[in-house]
């Protein structure tokens, strides 16, 4: 195990009841004193051993005392700790995976529905948060725009963005719409979209588009729903948040100031910058290091899954710093990966 540079190497004896006490706390969110840990059989310490040793770890900033008692609570340092030498050596305790292979070999369900199933799942099997963060559009520019007709009445409208990332979006044809009406509008669409934002789609569509084709094409008012419509969900982030309320099950959160500070947080843009995994890495921040006061009780683990080569989404668990850390990140790495094969 190799320390960061400046940090003081832990001895085997601390490191044991400073993990101890982490996993006891996750549990029980009640502080963890000496007498607690002397009776257990993997601490064959004396209770004045292991009390000096907690108060080295208290000293060194990986344990916190409480008011309330004369046990002691993992800090911020001391979950890092855990996170970043401990965890990642350790057994994975089992996790079910059946449910969760259950949603993605389903041969009907849609791409964008595997996903919501899944991340509600997540939040149902965790009792945390959890989110999906899709593709964003403010990056990506239109490379083309397609038309596949499927029936007289039905009909496939596919975008491709510059970096690869293909969208596509099952629509219903207005009556008295003709097929080649559709084809003359994607047609348009593609001489004034492409290298356009994706985002700007919307707005070009409704003020560029529309105009010019009404001065030749009948019933386009009907089609032009259709397809905004069909695009509604491809322009913005593709955000969904399941097991909001779980939140107010967890003993950090019975302070209502910090509840209503936290629900604004789940619905404020700075959200996304936590949740976004900017190096294609998994990124775990706990407490301060969301950089929100509202997240300084949190911990947001975040995997990323790849949508192309050069394309990645995110799927996020965002819950107390008190987290079940070898529960949730390989749940969390389990799904990315099955998400990631649903868009190859």
């Amino acid at each position: 195990m190799s320390a960061k540079e400046g940090e003081i190497m832990l001895t085997e004896r601390q490191i044991k009841i400073l993990v101890t006490i982490i996993e006891e706390f996750v549990k029980s969110a009640d502080p963890i004193g000496s007498r607690t840990l002397s009776k257990m059989v993997h601490l064959p310490y004396s209770p004045a051993t292991i009390r000096n040793e907690m108060a080295d770890l208290e000293e060194l900033g990986y344990l916190e005392k409480t008011h309330s008692s004369s046990g002691r609570v993992p800090s911020e340092k001391g979950y890092r700790f855990y996170v970043d030498h401990i965890q990642n050596n350790q057994e994975f305790n089992s996790v079910e995976y059946t449910p969760i292979n259950e949603i993605f070999n389903k041969k009907d369900i849609e791409r964008d529905e595997a996903i919501k199933e899944a991340v509600k799942l997540l939040s149902d099997i965790t009792n945390y948060t959890s989110i999906n963060l899709g593709p964003s559009s403010y990056n990506s520019k239109v490379a083309k725009f397609q038309f596949v007709p499927l029936t007289e009445k039905n009909a496939v409208l596919v975008l491709i963005t510059d970096n690869g990332h293909v969208e596509s979006r099952n629509i219903i044809l207005p009556d008295g719409i003709n097929i080649k009406e559709v084809e003359k509008v994607i047609n348009v669409m593609n001489e004034t979209l492409v290298n356009c934002y994706v985002s700007d789609i919307p707005d070009k569509l409704n003020f560029e588009i529309k105009p010019y084709l009404k001065s030749f094409m009948d019933y386009h008012e009907l089609l032009f729903d259709s397809i905004l419509r069909a695009f509604s969900t491809i322009v913005n982030d593709q955000y969904y948040l399941s097991g909001r309320n779980n939140i107010f099950q967890q003993p950090e959160f019975q302070d209502i100031d910090k509840l209503q500070q936290l629900m604004v947080a789940f619905e404020d843009t700075n959200m996304l910058k936590i949740i976004k995994s900017d190096n294609n890495q998994m990124q775990i921040r706990i407490g301060h290091e969301n950089h929100m006061d509202a997240m300084q009780d949190c911990t947001v683990i975040t995997v990323p899954y790849q949508i192309s080569d050069n394309e990645f989404g995110s799927i996020a668990v965002v819950g107390p710093t008190r987290m079940e850390y070898s529960k949730v990140i390989p749940l969390l790495e389990y799904i990315a990966k099955n998400i990631s094969k649903l868009y190859k």
